[in-house]
């Protein structure tokens, strides 16, 4: 139990656990973020549902792409930055890593926020109506089951770092597991979402491959990227399905 509070606690805003620090309940937090990120697209969805009578659906795309924020603090966008100011240096492995350890934010981290922004809104408001509550559960976990996989599955760039102790305790196991809570949170889109699975899986294996290519392994900040990557994916991926076969998003008989 008191690992899956730390896992709440570190990938959102909500605060419960207020004892010692725990380093083997942080170590395996990563086996509850699917779980974690389902919560999240719930408190997505709500507020989706608590909008969409109030305004446009240019104002409650906005609104979304800030209320996940919002919700989660931030944390994988600054990783997102990080990474990108890293790897588009154009340096050396090490002074990539450097760079992405530097708490300042260079120009290639701007650009690309404002770029993830751009298309996390732009998918949102073309989303089919009828897709939508069916879909915002499910992005948040499979983009942080996304996080999972880069974990157990690909070697930790640094020595130390606060996803050391992660990559240390997450393995096969807690992997199988992991993704046990994300294909039950796809199954929540339908048969559709089990094509988003199956994209996350695809996709978070490319990006950590490529960032191991180029960093010598994976970092916390790599961690954020991959999730923030994965969401604009997602988003992608459905709003094609949605357009061509949007009756894929519930199952047979109307679930």
């Amino acid at each position: 139990m008191k690992t899956f509070i730390v896992s709440l606690q570190f990938l959102t805003r909500f605060s419960i656990y207020r004892g010692a620090y725990d380093e083997r309940a942080y170590g395996r937090a990563p086996l509850f973020y699917p779980v974690v990120g389902l919560i999240l697209g719930i408190c997505w969805l709500l507020l989706y549902l608590a909008v969409s009578f109030l305004f446009p659906r240019p104002a409650i795309a906005a609104l979304l792409v800030a209320g996940l924020v919002v919700f989660s603090g931030g944390l994988h966008l600054d990783g997102f930055m990080d990474t990108m100011d890293g790897v588009f240096s154009g340096r050396p492995r090490e002074q990539m890593l450097e760079i992405m350890r530097d708490s300042r934010v260079g120009a290639f981290g701007v650009i690309g926020l404002a770029v993830l922004f751009l298309l996390k809104y732009s998918l949102l408001l073309s989303l089919p109506p009828l897709v939508v509550p069916r879909l915002l559960p499910v992005v948040p976990a499979l983009s942080r089951w996304g996080m999972v996989y880069a974990i157990a599955r690909f070697p930790y760039a640094r020595p130390q770092g606060l996803g050391r102790l992660q990559a240390d305790y997450t393995g096969g196991r807690e992997l199988a597991l992991a993704t046990l809570q994300a294909v039950v949170a796809a199954a929540l889109a339908g048969p559709a979402g089990m094509l988003l699975f199956l994209s996350a899986l695809a996709a978070a294996h490319w990006l950590c491959r490529c960032f191991t290519h180029q960093l010598g392994g994976l970092t916390g900040d790599t961690y954020g990227a991959v999730n923030e990557i994965l969401e604009v994916l997602l988003l992608l991926v459905a709003c094609a399905l949605g357009q061509a076969a949007g009756q894929y998003f519930a199952w047979p008989g109307g679930f």
